[in-house]
């Protein structure tokens, strides 16, 4: 008697998928998830329009909560400035560090984790403190997480030559010269860790406005990490793949699109001393949703999601802001004080009104990175040769970066899970990998990760329960030569009258502790100008 297609695969899953059985990715559930496209490119094609009639007022308002838009929201609140509003388009607040929560544990649907700061962070360490994720400091004064919060081990792994190795450098398939290029890459790094200018600051810190602006060190920025690595005769694939992993995984880009300064950030800002550990992450199931929620609780009622700011107009003793209410599908007025406009830079030459007509030069300068981003929901956890599986699970030679484990952290090492798989598109062409992105369907997404990872899992596509992807078309600033230390983010971090900026791009990085050191920035100018007396934490 012939098999209904629902019989067989019935039977293909109950007989460990065995050959002749294998599943299409059209047979896999799931769905491609915000953030909201259609909605976002009504101000790209101009069909919304400046709203009419009454307005109701707020003394600040603060468009974008994103990490950067909630991060001035809650120095705000910390000051003891409670009249601002907290606009945002998407349903949930968190920009690439929301979160999901479908399935057995949540996961992130971009930013998993945040170093340990150092001390003189002030704003991130009482955040930190604050969330109860800091244990009290060491006798040295630095602060240190709490060991439950700590990316336990084994933390990384690599997939390379048949099996699974233990850590990121693919040491299994490295000679000799690769060897001695390693030692001397770690010569540099140990060079610029050391490296001071004649005020005492470091070349690369955290946040990136405490790093020197030496010419000595910002003449790296004027330079690719690929013309560097030329120029210095580093030549192996090995050292070029991993040195091209961090920045894919930092930045999105290419080592051809990535500056030297910015690929010598990502390995010297969280090393202390030459020769020292990394600073250690503090990681959630849900990534830096955490942090999100934490943030999000603080802003209570004054957080409306569902808000797409259109038209900003500030003028010498207000600013003017039209709202579509997506849910609504209305426009309405708001007058505010101060606005802080925690947008990405692409879309403030949207909104803001002397900018939609000429958007100036400056702006015209941002770069920004296309990713998407699936979470796998498995029943079990795949096959894997050699070594076990860790927090950050990397394929040597990928288009993707791997997959994280969001049970990790819950010392869950067997059954089901999520796995975070990303997959930077690092075209130099960015716009093209949107429209690429854009376009594809999901059981397009579903056959590339399946493809990516079948042969680090050979029953990969078995264990599948589901799959859901994000697309990021605008996910982080991409850092090209000359941008970090050039003068158009300089320029676009300068208020406008009544209106201040925020967000990661305003650093070239798209780090949690830029789009946070930039909320709290501008939330302090804000203050600042009200006349409002605190204790800065910059």
């Amino acid at each position: 008697m012939a098999l209904t297609r629902r019989e067989w695969l019935a039977l293909c899953a109950s007989t460990s998928l065995a050959p002749g059985c294998k599943r299409s990715p059209r047979d896999i559930a799931g769905t491609i998830v915000g953030p909201s496209v259609g909605v976002g490119h009504r101000l790209r094609d101009a069909t919304v329009e400046r709203a009419g009639g009454e307005s109701k007022h707020v003394r600040v308002v603060i468009a974008g909560a994103g990490p950067s838009g909630l991060s001035a929201a809650w120095r705000l609140e910390r000051a003891g400035f409670k009249d601002f509003a907290l606009l945002e388009l998407e349903p949930e607040p968190g920009g690439t560090s929301s979160f999901g929560t479908h399935g057995v544990v949540p996961h992130p649907w971009g930013a998993h984790y945040v170093p340990v700061p150092t001390r003189d962070n002030r704003a991130l360490v009482t955040l930190l403190d604050e969330m109860g994720a800091l244990e009290a400091p060491g006798p040295d004064g630095a602060p240190r997480g709490k060991e439950e919060l700590l990316v336990r081990e084994p933390e990384e792994r690599v997939f390379v030559d048949g099996r699974w190795h233990e850590g990121l450098w693919p040491s299994a398939i490295a000679d000799a010269d690769d060897r001695s290029e390693l030692a001397r890459f770690q010569q540099e790094i140990d060079r610029w860790v050391a490296w001071r200018d004649d005020k005492g600051r470091r070349a690369f810190s955290l946040p990136l406005r405490r790093s020197s602006d030496d010419a000595e060190a910002t003449a790296l920025d004027k330079m690719s990490a690929a013309a560097w690595l030329a120029e210095r005769g580093f030549q192996g694939e090995l050292l070029r793949w991993w040195v091209e992993y961090a920045c894919r995984d930092d930045y999105g880009a290419s080592l051809e699109d990535t500056s030297a300064w910015a690929m010598l950030f990502y390995f010297c800002s969280r090393v202390p001393a030459p020769r020292a550990e990394s600073a250690p992450f503090l990681a959630w199931p849900e990534g830096n949703g955490r942090i999100v929620r934490h943030l999000a609780s603080m802003v209570g009622a004054r957080l409306a999601t569902g808000q797409l700011v259109t038209d900003v107009v500030p003028n010498e003793t207000a600013v003017e802001l039209s709202v579509f209410d997506t849910r609504a599908g209305a426009l309405r007025r708001l007058t505010a004080d101060r606005v802080i406009l925690a947008l990405p830079k692409l879309v403030v030459s949207r909104v803001l009104r002397p900018f939609r007509d000429a958007p100036p030069e400056h702006l015209r300068a941002f770069d920004y990175a296309v990713w998407w981003v699936a979470n796998v929901h498995v029943r079990r956890r795949p096959r894997s040769r050699g070594f076990r599986m860790a927090w950050d699970n990397v394929i040597y030679g990928g288009a993707s970066l791997g997959y994280v484990v969001a049970t990790h952290q819950r010392l869950e090492d067997h059954g089901p899970t999520v796995l975070t798989h990303y997959r930077p598109l690092i075209d130099a062409d960015a716009r093209g990998a949107r429209q690429r992105l854009l376009a594809m369907e999901h059981h397009e997404f579903v056959g590339e990760l399946v493809r990516e990872l079948e042969p680090a899992h050979s029953d990969i596509a078995e264990v599948i329960d589901r799959v859901d992807v994000m697309r990021w078309g605008h996910a982080m600033v991409r850092p090209r030569p000359g941008f970090v230390w050039g003068s158009a983010r300089q320029r676009a971090a300068e208020p406008r009258g009544r209106v201040h900026f925020a967000h990661s791009d305003l650093s070239g990085v798209g780090l949690f502790e830029e789009a946070q050191d930039h909320g709290v920035r501008a939330a302090e100018e804000v203050l600042r100008a009200e006349g409002h007396t605190f204790e800065t934490l910059l």
